[in-house]
C-alpha cells in the first residue's frame, strides 16, 4: 500500500476527515474530533501512526519489520507503520479498521453507537 492508497482507505472509514494541525507535512485523520491516524512522509518514506491494543502492538512489531513503536506518540498504544511493502495491504487495512474501532470505542455512548451502526455490514 502506498501513501495515496492509505489516504483513500483511511478516509473511507465512516465520518473520517483529514486535518493538518501540525503543519502541511502530516495529515491527521479524525473521526468526529478524535485522531485515529496520522499519515505523512519523512525523508522520502511514507508512514502512518495507528492506535493499537497494547498486546497486539507488541505482536505486530515482532511480526513485521515495517511496524515500530509510534513515532511522537504513546508507544504503548500507537504503532508507526511504514508503507514500504513489508506489511501486506490486507494487514494494513485491518490495522486501520482496528485503530478507528478503538477510537470510537472510547467515545460516549450515543456517538459511539451511531458510528458503530455506520460500520456494520449492510444486510444482503
Amino acid at each position: 500500500m502506498d501513501l495515496d492508497g492509505a489516504r483513500a482507505y483511511l478516509l473511507s472509514q465512516p465520518e473520517a476527515w483529514e486535518d493538518y494541525p501540525f503543519g502541511p507535512d502530516v495529515a491527521v485523520m479524525k473521526v468526529r474530533d478524535k485522531m485515529f491516524a496520522t499519515l505523512g512522509t519523512t525523508r522520502g518514506q511514507a508512514s502512518m501512526n495507528l492506535k493499537c491494543d497494547p498486546d497486539e502492538a507488541l505482536m505486530l512489531r515482532d511480526i513485521f519489520t515495517g511496524v515500530v513503536p509510534g513515532y511522537h506518540m504513546n508507544k504503548r498504544h500507537w504503532n508507526t507503520v511504514y508503507l514500504d511493502g513489508s506489511v501486506p495491504r490486507g494487514e494494513i487495512e485491518r490495522m486501520i479498521d482496528n485503530s478507528w474501532d478503538l477510537v470510537v470505542a472510547g467515545m460516549p455512548a450515543s456517538p459511539r453507537r451511531a458510528l458503530q451502526r455506520l460500520k456494520e455490514p449492510k444486510p444482503t
